[in-house]
């Protein structure tokens, strides 16, 4: 590996992660919260889950910003690219990227910063230096998820650590880092709360960000009302979550069409 890759901004971005998450939980056990009160009565069993819980977040943080998210495959198949176009209506032509040269699927979209396409683009992360596709966003969601409950438990643990009827100064030398610390998650905490409620209102509806912010620029969505890949809340999760019911967009976007032009024959 060339020394300059251990310098890009993928290898900063999760190091700073990192060592946050760390420095946080550090912080947490040094100063006297509720984490120290509960070791020195020996019980042992809330510290430890909290570490367990911050090291399942951080390693959810790493699967979802070093996995795959769903590139397109950029080598050329004739057989792919003729069964592809053939599952499409004939209202709706596939896009030929202009930067990867690749038929793109319905829903997918080229990313300038990873410079692939992504099946079922959703958005790029800066905070993960990697885009939320069709194979992480799942874990996304529950990175988010259980990010959240860190946080908020970390807040109530910072706030139980702080004792505000010293004297400024003892105050600032004794509280000022984990009063930082407190500020620090409470930023962290809304952010998180924001984006899950977001997400989750996203999948339940089988909407992607981009779709949901872009929807006049993007030629599938304009040429009708609506959301055509909506199956209903139940069906909605359930595909997300568990790939059920499976199958290209196109086959979905196919079928809605055939309930459409029925609906309006009969």
């Amino acid at each position: 590996m060339a020394p300059w890759a251990l310098l890009s901004p993928g290898v900063l971005v999760r190091t700073g992660h990192t060592v946050l998450t760390w420095g946080i939980t550090l912080v947490l056990f040094l100063h006297d919260t509720a984490l120290r009160q509960w070791e020195e009565q020996g019980e042992l069993l809330l510290p430890l889950t909290f570490l367990l819980l911050v090291l399942g977040s951080l390693l959810l943080y790493l699967a979802v910003s070093l996995m795959d998210p769903g590139y397109v495959n950029i080598q050329p198949q004739e057989e792919a690219k003729e069964e592809q176009t053939a599952m499409v209506p004939p209202a709706i032509a596939l896009r030929r990227c202009r930067h990867c040269m690749v038929l793109q699927p319905l829903r997918a979209r080229h990313c300038s910063e990873c410079r692939r396409c992504v099946r079922r683009y959703d958005h790029h992360c800066p905070w993960m230096e990697n885009c939320v596709g069709e194979r992480n966003h799942p874990l996304f969601v529950a990175y988010l998820a259980l990010q959240l409950v860190v946080l908020l438990w970390g807040l109530y643990l910072a706030w139980s650590g702080l004792r505000f009827f010293q004297p400024w100064g003892l105050w600032l030398r004794s509280s000022g880092l984990l009063f930082a610390t407190f500020l620090l998650l409470s930023l962290f905490s809304m952010v998180a709360g924001l984006l899950l409620a977001s997400h989750i209102y996203l999948v339940a509806s089988n909407t992607t960000t981009w779709e949901f912010l872009s929807s006049h620029r993007i030629a599938y969505l304009r040429q009708r009302p609506g959301n055509p890949f909506d199956r209903g809340l139940i069906r909605n999760l359930a595909h997300f979550f568990c790939g059920w019911p499976s199958g290209p967009w196109e086959t979905l976007w196919a079928e809605e069409e055939e309930g459409e032009g029925s609906s309006q024959a009969v």
